[in-house]
């Protein structure tokens, strides 16, 4: 099966090397080359705001995953026409040359105002910024498509280069500072449910191939604040836990997210697609990382 996975970043790069690993064909899609070493995946250029560029490259794949346009929060929030061209327009351009393949739209916590502890599918939407109103933008534009999943997820993590110019990641970013000494301030108060990127991966592929529901949550089974987060971090590098400064999240760069960042679903659990598929909690996360990627420091 080809699959056209439109956008080439972090989680984009992560289910073509999924997808690949099970004997599919993954073409990334983007507007430029994927960055970082190649992986098992070709790449095609695509502007996916383009109506007809995009109709001409969807006419090669069996299936297609979405998981495209700006998702800096900060970003957003000063250019939201930009973010909603580069959500929903995009989206609709997809939906409308996609005919009945199946089509996977990875989508975000963001789509709620953070006022609850956790969201079920069934949570009314009320995005919390501006990022939250272009994903669900483009939610509503696959309204029209039989065959598809909008898989909201909570907050990704996973291993990046600490050579990096920019971790995308909440787990690197803290992971690569840490290690050298360097404190790192962070919310007590602004709560999320982490999910591991190569458990995103493993999701995103059940309900691609297995037909998952029209609307998924997918939310690790840990609900930790950023600060008892980034401790748990620390303690797994064997790093002194004061370099943790906790602070309120009005204080740092997290003000412009939501209190509460958290999914859940008795769905993801139960649904034929995705039942047996296993979803590691922070900790689990945290350790098969550092084992695989990091020489603990010593304390």
């Amino acid at each position: 099966m080809r699959t056209l996975i439109v956008g080439s970043g972090f989680v984009g790069r992560a289910i073509a090397t999924r997808l690949a690993a099970s004997g599919e064909e993954p073409v990334l899609a983007s507007r430029r080359p994927p960055a970082g070493p190649s992986g098992p995946w070709r790449w095609t250029e695509l502007d996916v705001t383009d109506r007809d560029a995009t109709r001409r490259v969807l006419a090669g794949a069996d299936t297609i995953v979405l998981v495209h346009g700006p998702s800096d929060v900060t970003w957003c929030a000063t250019h939201p026409e930009e973010a909603l061209h580069g959500h929903a327009t995009a989206t609709r351009h997809v939906a409308e040359a996609a005919g009945d393949r199946r089509i996977v739209l990875i989508s975000t916590d963001n789509v709620f105002d953070g006022e609850s502890e956790t969201c079920v599918e069934g949570t009314p939407t009320n995005p919390a910024n501006a990022y939250g109103r272009a994903k669900l933008a483009a939610e509503r534009a696959l309204d029209g498509v039989a065959d598809r999943t909008v898989l909201r997820v909570s907050l990704i993590y996973g291993w990046e280069p600490a050579e990096s110019t920019k971790w995308l990641n909440f787990f690197a970013s803290c992971a690569h500072r840490l290690r050298t000494g360097e404190p790192v301030r962070v919310p007590y108060d602004q709560w999320t449910t982490p999910v591991l990127i190569d458990d995103v991966a493993a999701v995103t592929e059940a309900v691609l191939v297995r037909s998952g529901p029209p609307l998924l949550h997918l939310g690790g089974p840990e609900r930790v604040s950023r600060a008892d987060w980034a401790r748990i971090i620390a303690a797994e590098l064997g790093v002194p836990a004061d370099l943790v400064i906790a602070e309120p999240r009005a204080a740092g760069r997290y003000a412009d997210r939501p209190a509460n960042t958290c999914l859940s679903s008795t769905l993801l659990r139960t649904h034929p697609a995705t039942a047996g598929v296993p979803v590691r909690g922070v900790r689990a996360g945290t350790r098969d990382l550092l084992a695989v990627h990091a020489t603990r420091s010593a304390p």
